[in-house]
């Protein structure tokens, strides 16, 4: 395969998982900002979600203050913003075009049908209801892609390319929400694994699809030390960073079969895979939740870049 489709296959499905993990995040931040305990905490989520999606510098340079309508506008629509919904989706079917014939049919008119049903969405009727519909949309536009990926393409190197792409983007994407999340809400006064509010707690599980799959396997109802245990070291959530890692190191070494060849992304993936698998939750505390997050965020970008020098190229 050229090394220029390799490209736009896995760059069609970070595009598509960023477009649904920014609706998730945005339903998320919208229902916690009318929690009555956010009036008398700092007022931060709309800020908290700037600095997930790691969109902060280029907003305030455009806004002066993060309010629910210039966030939703910044991330949902801006055209000056690459990481909008908008810009995702668009530059996921300019992706597509370009490859068409490795696509199957399913999954070009997903994408196609998303794209031209998109402007139908106006900025202006984002407000209550009509916000949760557009982003239920969303998810729903990139779940149909997935979908439509997992169901209908060969198991060959393009299908390995798109799902490096998607657990790339998920693995970074999950990190961010436990991160910023647990460190922007919590409160100046409590303590970590202290007295957190519950609801703001739900709604982490909520933007990983998480919550009744928490409550499968952790009887002591919620806590942040066993939702960290959830969103990192355990293999059976498709979200968490074990998960994704595994997944990575799966279809690298897909590749490495089918191409004959290993690179130092492999080691890479292999290291981070092992490392995550033979941990435990209570090391990650002793390092310190936020480093080990910082840590991984970066190490998940340095093998992201590893993969484009070794196949993308």
């Amino acid at each position: 395969m050229l090394s220029r489709t390799a490209d736009s296959l896995y760059w069609i499905a970070r595009y598509m998982e960023r477009a649904e993990n920014l609706a998730r995040i945005l339903q998320v931040t919208d229902r916690l900002s009318l929690m009555p305990s956010s009036a008398d905490g700092a007022g931060n989520e709309w800020h908290s979600t700037i600095v997930v999606s790691d969109c902060e510098e280029g907003f305030y340079k455009k806004y002066n203050d993060a309010t629910p309508e210039h966030v939703i506008s910044y991330l949902a629509f801006d055209p000056d913003n690459p990481s909008s919904i908008r810009c995702c989706i668009e530059s996921a079917r300019r992706n597509a075009r370009s490859v068409r014939t490795a696509l199957t049919t399913e999954q070009w008119e997903s994408l196609n049908a998303t794209w031209l049903d998109l402007p139908s969405w106006k900025e202006s009727r984002m407000r209550g209801s009509g916000l949760h519909k557009f982003l239920d949309w969303v998810k729903d536009r990139s779940l149909l892609f997935h979908g439509g990926t997992v169901a209908t393409m060969l198991r060959r190197d393009s299908y390995h390319f798109m799902q490096l792409g998607t657990f790339i983007e998920r693995g970074d994407n999950t990190a961010r929400i436990l991160d910023v999340k647990y460190h922007v809400l919590l409160p100046d006064h409590a303590e970590v694994g202290g007295g957190i509010d519950y609801y703001q707690w739900a709604s982490i599980l909520r933007a990983v699809s998480g919550y009744r799959s928490y409550h499968v396997l952790y009887k002591e109802g919620i806590r942040p030390w066993l939702i960290a245990d959830f969103l990192i070291m355990r293999e059976e959530m498709p979200r968490s960073l074990l998960s994704c890692t595994g997944m990575i190191k799966v279809c690298l070494d897909q590749l490495a079969e089918e191409y004959g060849q290993r690179h130092e992304s492999h080691r890479m993936a292999g290291q981070r895979y092992s490392q995550l698998r033979f941990g435990k939750v209570a090391d990650v505390f002793s390092q310190g939740l936020h480093d080990f997050l910082t840590q991984y965020v970066e190490q998940n970008n340095r093998l992201g870049a590893e993969i484009s020098r070794s196949y993308l190229m």
